[in-house]
């Protein structure tokens, strides 16, 4: 099983983090920039397991890019957790609905990242 990671979130920041905390630990990250360059990314990278992705993003929030990359059943193996400073219920459920197995509110504990993604995807 693939170990890359594909990151979506506007903040740069947000992607450094998450990068930091997972790459030294052997995943590989591949980052986009918004809910568009996330299809994009996804689409060219067909062997990744886990897409980490922001819910509030420019041109595409996280959850359409959820349901666009799931449409059609193209990315039916892929794992989506989304990762963001939200954590309405209403939110968290309708991403549940769409195909997202977890929710990480930022600011998030490194070590919590690492696990959660050790637990969907397995060590790297």
């Amino acid at each position: 099983m693939s170990k890359k990671v594909i990151v979506v979130d506007d903040s740069r920041t947000a992607r450094q983090q998450v990068r930091s905390a997972l790459q030294t630990s052997g995943y590989e990250i591949v980052e986009a920039i918004d809910g568009l360059d996330g299809i994009v990314k996804i689409d060219a990278n067909r062997d990744a397991s886990l897409v980490l992705c922001d819910l509030n993003m420019p041109n595409m929030n996280g959850i359409e890019m959820v349901e666009q990359a799931r449409r059609g059943g193209n990315h039916a193996d892929v794992t989506f957790i989304m990762l963001t400073t939200d954590s309405e219920p209403a939110l968290v459920q309708r991403a549940k609905e769409c195909g997202a197995k977890g929710w990480i509110v930022k600011p998030f504990k490194p070590e919590l990242l690492l696990a959660a993604v050790r637990k969907l995807v397995g060590d790297a």
